[in-house]
C-alpha cells in the first residue's frame, strides 16, 4: 500500500471507529454580518440549496488561477471537515460546514485555499477564514454549477467499493442520513425531496424579498401559486439572504411530473415580479398569510 493510500485509510478508519471527530475549539472571527454571502457567485441559489437542503451532491468547481486542478464541491464530507484531498490529488470541499461564521462563502473559499497546499490523504481541520480572505467570487470562474445529486456518500473516496469493513461501516452511517432528492432540470435550483412520509419541492429564489412576497401574494390570491393538481404551497423560510418557498407535492408522483408545472410557475412569478401596481386587499391578505407560513426543515 502506498503512503498516500495508507494515510487516507487511517483517516477513514479513525472516522469509522470514533463516529464523531474530536473537535478543537475554533475561535470565532468577528466580521460584519453578510446577508447574502453567495451573492455574486454563479448559481447563487444552487449554492444555497447545497448548503441547506440537499443531503448528498457534488459539483465541479473551476478556479481562476488553476483551472486544471480538480476541485469538487460536496455537500458533506467525512467527520464534517471543511475539505479533504483524495488519493488521486483531487480536492473535495464541503458546502455544509460547522464553522462559526456569518460568511460561509469566505469560509468555503478559505478551505479551498488551504486544500491547494495539502497532501493527498489529508483531511483539513476546521478553521475560520481571516477577515481579509478571498470569497468564492474571488476564486471561481463564472462557470455555473453543474450539480449531480447522489443517493449516498460514496463520492468521498476514489474507490469506495474496495475499502475495509470499517470504512464501509462509516459510509453506511452517513448514508443513513440521506433521503431521496432530485434536482429539477427545467428551472434553476428547485429540488424535489422526500425526507419523510411527505414529498416537497424546495426552491431558493434570487429575487429581492419584498418583490418576491408581492409576486407570490398576487399568484396566491389568483389561485396560481401551485405546482399542479394536489400540490399546495406550504410556506417559506430564509436562506442566506433569499426566500426559499416550499410546496407539498404527492409523494407517489415522479419528480419529473413537476418539471412543466415548475417552468409554468416560474413564468407566472417573473411576470408578477415585474408588476409594480399596488396590491389589492385580497393580495395583501394573501401576503400576510405567506409571511406567517414559516416552515422548518426536518
Amino acid at each position: 500500500m502506498s503512503k498516500k493510500s495508507e494515510r487516507m485509510k487511517k483517516n477513514a478508519e479513525r472516522h469509522a471507529s470514533s463516529g464523531r471527530p474530536k473537535r478543537e475549539r475554533v475561535k470565532r472571527v468577528d466580521r460584519p454580518i453578510v446577508a447574502r454571502s453567495f451573492e455574486g457567485t454563479p448559481s447563487e441559489c444552487d449554492w444555497i440549496a447545497l448548503r441547506e437542503l440537499v443531503p448528498a451532491a457534488t459539483a465541479p468547481l473551476s478556479l481562476k488561477t488553476d483551472p486544471g486542478r480538480p476541485v469538487i464541491l460536496g455537500t458533506v464530507l467525512p467527520m464534517a471537515v471543511p475539505a479533504m484531498v483524495r488519493e488521486d490529488g483531487s480536492i473535495l470541499v464541503a458546502a455544509q460546514t460547522t464553522i462559526p461564521s456569518s460568511d460561509p462563502s469566505r469560509d468555503i473559499a478559505h478551505a479551498i485555499v488551504r486544500a491547494l497546499e495539502a497532501k493527498p490523504g489529508d483531511l483539513l481541520p476546521i478553521e475560520s477564514a481571516p477577515l481579509d480572505g478571498p470569497t468564492l467570487a474571488d476564486l471561481l470562474t463564472d462557470a455555473p454549477l453543474e450539480v449531480t445529486v447522489h443517493d449516498d456518500f460514496s463520492f468521498w473516496l476514489v474507490d469506495a467499493d474496495n475499502q475495509s469493513a470499517e470504512v464501509k461501516a462509516s459510509l453506511e452511517r452517513a448514508n443513513a442520513t440521506a433521503f431521496p432528492t432530485v434536482r429539477l432540470q427545467g428551472v434553476e435550483a428547485a429540488y424535489w425531496c422526500a425526507p419523510g412520509p411527505k414529498a416537497h419541492v424546495r426552491w431558493p429564489m434570487p429575487y429581492a424579498e419584498d418583490a418576491l412576497l408581492d409576486a407570490m401574494a398576487r399568484l396566491s390570491a389568483a389561485g396560481q401559486l401551485t405546482l399542479g393538481e394536489d400540490t399546495k404551497f406550504a410556506g417559506q423560510f430564509r436562506g442566506h439572504g433569499v426566500l426559499v418557498p416550499v410546496w407539498d407535492v404527492p409523494i407517489d408522483a415522479h419528480p419529473s411530473e413537476f418539471e412543466k408545472p415548475a417552468a409554468e410557475l416560474l413564468a407566472r412569478l417573473e411576470e408578477a415580479v415585474s408588476n409594480d401596481a399596488p396590491l389589492t386587499e385580497a393580495e395583501r391578505r394573501a401576503r400576510a398569510g405567506i409571511i406567517g407560513r414559516q416552515v422548518a426543515l426536518r
